[in-house]
């Protein structure tokens, strides 16, 4: 790095990357929207937007990484990148607080209130007990137990926490292969987990009549759920990007958060786990 560059905040030439990112996401929420009500064109939408968010993840990675290995990311920008970083975790800490907010509202607070009232006269055969599909769903369903698969990726995923921290160790003494190792250790921690979880949804849709449709207890379960295996997989994806970097000699013991804000992101994803195993399969 030039002591000119070491000085200045580095900005970015104009990118078009950001709006490539809005293409992605209209076509895959109209895409989403258009396959839940059955229309052919929402699946094409979907595969258009899945193509593209593959060319704007490896294209905008690319970017990062080229500008970073050149050098023109200073102290200054690294701190706007962990502020970045920090906000962005923060704001997904949010977005499942809604989820397990109403998951309380429902289970703590909705279900008692439904007691009170004249079961025969407004919901026959509603049990005022949690797991419960809800009134007027008459619908038989098993709950999922805590223990078997879900505990199995519960121990997965803290295994994985463990692995990305060694890796982390290895990278700030400089040990590319054990750093290379832990990491791709990570990686098959996590495709693991993925792998687990679609075995227990079609197992849940299959045997236990556990769905999406099935009242309260099986929206919360799948959305929790469902959004937690979606960001295990952007995870992964990030890793895999971070494990090509350092397999391509990229990050230094004084110059790697890249590899940190990849490694915070996952920490996020283990610990949102572990309230789900507890609070969703366990209590």
């Amino acid at each position: 790095m030039t002591q000119s560059q070491a000085k200045s905040y580095y900005l970015p030439s104009p990118s078009t990357w950001p709006i490539t990112g809005s293409i992605m996401m209209g076509l895959l929420g109209f895409g989403a929207a258009f396959s839940v009500n059955g229309y052919t064109l929402g699946f094409i939408l979907l595969a258009c937007g899945f193509g593209v968010m593959i060319y704007l993840l490896y294209g905008w990675f690319s970017t990062v990484a080229r500008e970073s290995e050149a050098g023109k990311y200073n102290k200054q920008v690294d701190t706007s990148f962990r502020w970045g970083m920090s906000w962005f975790i923060f704001s997904e800490v949010m977005f499942f607080a809604v989820f397990f907010g109403t998951l309380f509202y429902m289970r703590v607070l909705s279900v008692p209130w439904l007691a009170e009232f004249d079961q025969k006269l407004l919901w026959p055969d509603f049990s005022a007990t949690w797991p419960v599909a809800g009134p007027g769903i008459k619908e038989a369903f098993t709950p999922m137990g805590a223990w078997g698969i879900p505990a199995i990726n519960t121990m997965l995923l803290l295994s994985s926490g463990v692995t990305v921290t060694l890796a982390h160790w290895a990278l700030i003494r400089n040990d590319r292969m054990k750093l290379i190792g832990w990491l791709f250790a990570t990686i098959a921690l996590g495709l693991t987990f993925l792998g687990f979880q679609f075995y227990e949804y079609g197992h849940a849709y299959s045997e236990l009549n556990l769905k999406l449709t099935t009242g309260a207890y099986g929206a919360t379960f799948f959305m929790l759920t469902g959004f937690h295996g979606f960001h295990v997989t952007v995870g992964c994806i990030m890793l895999i990007s971070i494990l090509f970097r350092c397999v391509a000699g990229h990050f230094s013991p004084d110059h790697h958060f890249g590899f940190e804000g990849v490694a915070w992101y996952w920490h996020f994803v283990d610990v949102v786990w572990l309230l789900l195993f507890i609070l969703v399969y366990w209590l």
